[in-house]
């Protein structure tokens, strides 16, 4: 048996069955969009088919009209206008696209961005007394200001108007702004769920009076980067933002696609991981006004100029984030069990504090737990940093609780940013980890992998996967489609350069599927011929040479049957063998002087003549078999008794008992005649004659004898052989020495000699009988 890395939560048969919706697509589509809740034609068509027309009214947002009205003044005055934005790729996009806004209606408008070293995230009072001595008289913000309570006051106090727009989590109180253009803080809007960039473009389709198109490429930017629910508007966002960015002929997004190698379509992992890491990295490393100069550049030539810079800004972000990343994972292993037994938290002077959100969601994946990565700043007496989380632990909700515990904190449930002094490190460690521990189990520490669809190899087409991709842009709440198949896998290999990736080649009657396995390359010394393996991936077509082919990308495999692995014979035991657990498993000898130097040390050894089984089978999952066993009730005791999951065949054969065979009757009726015509004959001259005129090797010759001799139908004096003339009457079955032949040759068969699935289907049927064999019944036990 293999287990799987992640938890599997099967959704592919919680929808009931319904009557088609007559879409021209695959009905394993039409089941796909019944699980993401879209049960009628007319939903159906709109999910398929995301039209610009769906799009709610921004009027309906709160206080839209209020900021547009001062807004609209500012202009018709000459008022300074700032606009207050973000470092992340969310947060550049958004003080882009009210930029363009506010320079259409003729704004004199400029934009601030704050540095996410000197000054942190958000709005701060430095910031809104500099804008005021620099003549600003209204300050908007973007992707951020819902928790400036403290900063809506400055602004009341040196009197400029704060128009906040954002999308994040509100807080304990509302800022006292002159308005708060958000979502979540809006009843009458139907969605709540918008980027910040969304927000802000809401704000200039209201500004402007109407519907500007000519944003979209900017605004698809955000909302894939920011991973907000990609369902409702955001959908219809993306969908018509990627055609946008795909054709824009914007100097710094034609710039961005070229240094993305981007040629043609763009899509939504485009954004996720080429273009939205880039535009990150700047604010990562430095202020983040690069990004947004390139966004707005009114040349080609200028704007590849940056795109280039910001591509070695990118390169640099990746090896620092490896660095640190590593001397994380050492630190978190270096770890007691108490201090990082649920959530984990690092932290370390001298980190770049901008990467460390990268850093904390490398530490959940590698370790299952809630991470919180922090820079140290001894001269402040703080640290600062970035935490993510697991799908079963709300960070937003659980930091909220010990909000006291902090000098600053915001984001989202998986997310959030955070100060607090250092002397509260400790505290928050313990805490947290109570926390954790008294709301999650075991299983919540587990990757969960959500199913869609069960699928065979035969459901697997081209046409499938083009049929699902319709379903795209995917993202949160509409992930792309996960599968589970089944299959008995013809082939498997490892492949890459460091041959840490596995290949398989799975197949039902004469159709074929290919499937890879990135990274899992341990995996292979545990898969064998005959395994039936479920695995969980994403389907998707490979192209190569002019040729497309379906294939599964896999990211969890489980095996649920017990397994063979097959070494008999083998001459580099050492090397072949490898076990999961060594306590978890325990080698099996059944004569006492089998070699066993080929074994870690660490794992048990069970001599069946001289030790019962009954005290170590209820914890033994795999079984070693070192050598042959005498007799198959010896080996069907042993395995009966405690039901391994995985069974090593690790034995070679020593006397060849099988090959040589078995003698019939006419070759004993030979070998007394010969005796009794001579009455007594040399034992060798016997030997000699038999190999000369018959054939027979010397152990035939001894083996007859030996059964005579046992039976006492000949003597055996120093080295002459001669008649009993008084024998018994006996059966030749009835020597010991003659029945211990037919079992080796029937162990040697069986046990030696088959081929792997006929020792297969022999051992399945061992492990399923219904009867343990008695232990008084088995000799040596």
């Amino acid at each position: 048996m293999l287990e799987s890395r992640m938890r599997w939560k099967d959704n592919s048969s919680r929808h009931s069955a319904q009557e088609p919706m007559g879409l021209g697509v695959s009905p394993l589509v039409e089941q796909l969009l019944i699980q993401r809740g879209i049960t009628s034609e007319e939903a159906a068509k709109r999910f398929l088919h995301p039209s610009l027309e769906d799009l709610h009214s921004p009027e309906l947002i709160s206080d839209i009209d209020v900021a547009a009205q001062r807004i609209h003044a500012a202009v018709e005055q000459g008022e300074k206008i700032l606009v207050f934005g973000d470092y992340d790729a969310d947060g550049v996009s958004s003080t882009v696209v009210l930029l363009e806004a506010l320079r259409e209606l003729g704004a004199d408008c400029d934009y601030y961005i704050p540095n996410r070293f000197t000054e942190g995230y958000g709005p701060n009072e430095a910031a809104f007394r500099a804008a005021k001595d620099n003549g600003y008289q209204l300050i908007v913000t973007v992707d951020t200001g819902i928790a400036a309570n403290h900063e809506a006051e400055v602004a009341k106090q040196i009197g400029i108007d704060l128009i906040i727009t954002d999308h994040h989590e509100v807080q304990e109180a509302v800022p006292g702004a002159l308005a708060v253009v958000h979502p979540k803080c809006s009843p009458n809007y139907p969605f709540h769920e918008l980027a910040g960039v969304g927000v802000a473009f809401k704000l200039a389709h209201y500004l402007l009076g109407y519907f500007p198109k000519q944003l979209l490429d900017l605004v698809v930017i955000g909302t894939i980067a920011d991973l907000v629910p990609l369902v409702d508007e955001n959908r219809i966002l993306a969908a018509e933002g990627l055609k946008a960015i795909a054709s824009s002929t914007r100097p710094g997004i034609r710039a961005l696609r070229d240094s993305c190698g981007l040629d043609g379509i763009v899509t939504e992992e485009d954004i996720g991981f080429k273009i939205g890491p880039r535009i990150n990295a700047v604010g990562r490393l430095q202020d983040a006004d690069l990004a947004v100069e390139l966004l707005l550049a009114a040349s080609y030539e200028e704007a590849a100029e940056m795109a280039e810079e910001i591509q070695s800004l990118n390169t640099e972000r990746q090896n620092i984030v490896a660095k640190i990343a590593k001397e994380a994972e050492a630190m978190v292993r270096e770890q007691s069990e108490e201090d990082s037994s649920h959530v984990i938290i690092v932290a370390k002077e001298g980190w770049n504090e901008g990467v460390l959100g990268i850093v904390a969601s490398k530490l959940v994946r590698t370790f299952d737990r809630p991470a919180i990565v922090l820079a140290i700043h001894p001269e402040k007496g703080t640290a600062k940093g970035s935490a993510r989380s697991i799908d079963a632990f709300d960070l937003f909700h659980h930091c909220m609780q010990v909000r006291d515990h902090f000098v600053s904190f915001g984001g989202h449930a998986q997310a959030a940013g955070m100060t607090l002094e250092l002397e509260q490190l400790e505290t928050l460690r313990k805490t947290l980890n109570q926390m954790a521990a008294e709301s999650l189990s075991a299983e919540d520490f587990k990757q969960t992998l959500a199913i869609d669809l069960s699928v065979t190899v035969g459901d697997v087409s081209i046409d499938l996967i083009r049929d699902m991709a319709q379903l795209s842009p995917f993202g949160m709440q509409n992930p792309k489609p996960l599968v589970k198949l089944t299959s008995q896998m013809r082939e498997v290999k490892l492949i890459g350069a460091n041959k840490n990736h596995l290949k398989f080649v799975f197949a039902e009657d004469s159709v074929q599927l290919d499937g890879v396995c990135f990274g899992q390359g341990e995996l292979y010394p545990f898969l064998t011929p005959a395994d039936n393996l479920e695995v969980v991936g994403e389907l998707s077509i490979n192209e190569w040479n002019g040729r497309q082919k379906p294939q599964i990308l896999i990211d969890d495999v489980a095996i649920r049957s017990w397994q063979l692995f097959d070494h008999r014979g083998s001459k580099q035991l050492q090397k072949v063998v490898q076990v999961k657990e060594e306590e978890e498993t325990a080698v099996v000898r059944f004569r006492p002087n089998t070699d066993l130097s080929w074994l870690s040390d660490e794992i048990r050894v069970l001599d069946f003549e001289t030790e019962g089984l009954a005290n170590a089978a209820g914890n033994i999952k795999a079984v070693i078999l070192a050598d042959l066993p005498r007799r198959m009730t010896d080996i069907t005791y042993v395995l009966q008794h405690i039901q391994p999951d995985l069974i090593y065949a690790c034995y070679d054969v020593k006397e060849n008992a099988y090959l040589q065979g078995f003698p019939d009757r006419d070759q004993f009726k030979l070998f007394y005649a010969i005796v009794l015509k001579q009455k007594t004959i040399n034992y060798r001259q016997l030997e000699d004659y038999l190999k000369n005129s018959r054939g027979w090797s010397p152990e035939r010759t001894k083996f007859i004898s030996d059964v005579f001799f046992e039976l006492e139908f000949v003597k055996l004096d120093k080295d002459q052989i001669s008649i009993n003339q008084n024998p018994s009457k006996r059966d030749l079955a009835d020597s010991e020495v003659y029945q211990g032949l037919k079992e080796a040759i029937e162990v040697e068969k069986i046990l030696y000699y088959s081929g792997y699935k006929e020792l297969r289907a022999w051992l399945e049927r061992v492990l399923e009988r219904g009867e343990v064999i008695e232990e008084e019944a088995v000799n040596g036990l």
